[in-house]
């Protein structure tokens, strides 16, 4: 497992923390660590184990309004003691009623339900007054699924500052983050066959300031978890294809490119297939292989969003949800010509957004500077404000909003605020979107 490097026993009871919560369609975990320590340990739901699945399940209890969640929901229901409800992440992103025992149940509040229960695990080792900063890290970051976390983190209330979401390939980033430069010197590769086999490549451009990283995602759906025919001859022809169908996948996803360290994530490693497929991944490469990953990363995330380390300030990932370019303007400050910041290339798209003030010096139109990080040349973006009334030089002062509507999209929103009493406002707006 990919465990912390403090133990249990020696950790101190510290006013604030940082959780890294994944929230997966089968099975959650949770990891926190001391603001002031920075070393990460995952919640066991067994204390004294490495157990650190919650399965993402609750069960009703029959006849009674009273709900189990994780192991224990398994348990009623194998009993037959209650009614069990899987899939809940699911069911919360498509927005669909849930029936149990006659009555409707909205979805959002089950996974609501679901997510306080199983932050009790917490309680022996943190209190929820004590979190600052809570990362939720999902598999596919949807903007519908930003909208069902949103509802979870406003119905837990927490009295953390910074309660963030993130995707899986957004945690695995932050986890190497903090891991040593070795690890990462080359190319990093996860192999997650938590149910269908997926590949997580992370590559680092070294060459730029700050250096850039860019995470790449390949599926396999027809590589499904075995279901395994009893022990005999099948049952070890079964392993041998799966053994070479793995192999085939790892040459075809490794060969041509150098490689420091690959993750073997998921419960799909534990069964003891990969012989032939496990000696070519640990050909001059490190190999791990554990399950709380994702938890890690989601920690190491909520830790950067409010104690930046240096490493990184020294990188910016670009993932899918990303902002890729640096989006500023031109402006006079005190005489001279300096370039406005307005959005941060590596900030996710749906978290962005600007107000300010500006004095437009002549004309209607005002140029925006947008600098990719992905090798593209410099662009600029002019927006006209046709029918802004003409005043003398530097008399006509601008509001912008600004935010993404898209990943690739900025829509800026500027009203005329005239110039005091002087130039009165014509009250004249423009909103427009620009490709970035």
């Amino acid at each position: 497992m990919f465990t912390g490097l403090k133990d249990q026993s020696e950790r101190k009871n510290v006013a604030k923390v940082a959780i890294g919560y994944d929230l997966g369609k089968t099975a959650s975990q949770i990891s926190y660590c001391a603001l002031n320590a920075k070393e990460v340990e995952t919640v066991s739901s067994v204390a004294g184990t490495e157990q650190y699945n919650i399965p993402t399940v609750l069960c009703k209890r029959s006849g009674v309004n009273q709900w189990f969640y994780g192991k224990e929901a398994l348990k009623y229901a194998k009993e037959e003691n209650g009614v069990l409800v899987e899939d809940l992440l699911t069911l919360a992103e498509r927005g669909e009623e849930v029936i149990v025992e006659g009555e409707s149940y909205d979805p959002a509040a089950l996974l609501t339900l679901y997510v306080k229960r199983s932050l009790s695990l917490l309680n022996m080792r943190v209190s929820l007054d004590q979190i600052q900063s809570f990362m939720f890290t999902v598999e596919d970051l949807t903007p519908r699924m930003v909208d069902v976390l949103s509802k979870v983190a406003a119905g837990l209330s927490l009295k953390a500052n910074h309660i963030l979401f993130q995707s899986y390939v957004e945690s695995f980033y932050y986890y190497m983050l903090h891991q040593s430069e070795d690890l990462w010197k080359y190319n990093v590769m996860i192999f997650d066959y938590t149910s269908k086999l997926k590949s997580i490549c992370l590559e680092c451009n070294r060459k730029t300031t700050p250096q850039v990283v860019f995470i790449n995602s390949n599926g396999y759906p027809n590589m499904t978890r075995m279901s395994w025919n009893s022990d005999g001859p099948e049952k070890e022809q079964q392993k041998t294809y799966l053994d070479k169908e793995f192999l085939r996948i790892a040459q075809a996803e490794m060969e041509g490119s150098m490689f420091s360290t690959v993750y073997l994530l998921g419960d799909g490693f534990k069964e003891d297939w990969a012989s032939e497929s496990l000696r070519y991944l640990c050909r001059n490469r490190r190999v791990f292989q554990g399950n709380n990953l994702y938890s890690r990363g989601a920690c190491y995330g909520a830790l950067e969003r409010i104690c930046p380390s240096e490493e990184g300030k020294s990188y910016v990932y670009l993932g899918a949800d990303k902002l890729k370019s640096n989006v500023g303007m031109k402006v006079l400050r005190r005489g001279e010509d300096s370039y406005f910041a307005i959005l941060d290339a590596g900030t996710n798209w749906y978290e962005v957004a600007a107000d300010f003030e500006v004095i437009l010096e002549e004309g209607n139109a005002v140029d925006f500077i947008i600098t990719p990080l992905t090798g593209e040349n410099v662009m600029y973006k002019r927006i006209t404000l046709d029918g802004l009334p003409e005043r003398p030089k530097n008399t006509s002062r601008l509001r912008f909003h600004i935010e993404m509507t898209a990943v690739n999209q900025v829509t800026a929103t500027i009203e005329d605020m005239g110039f005091g009493e002087i130039f009165p406002s014509s009250g004249k707006g423009w909103t427009q979107t620009i490709t970035v």
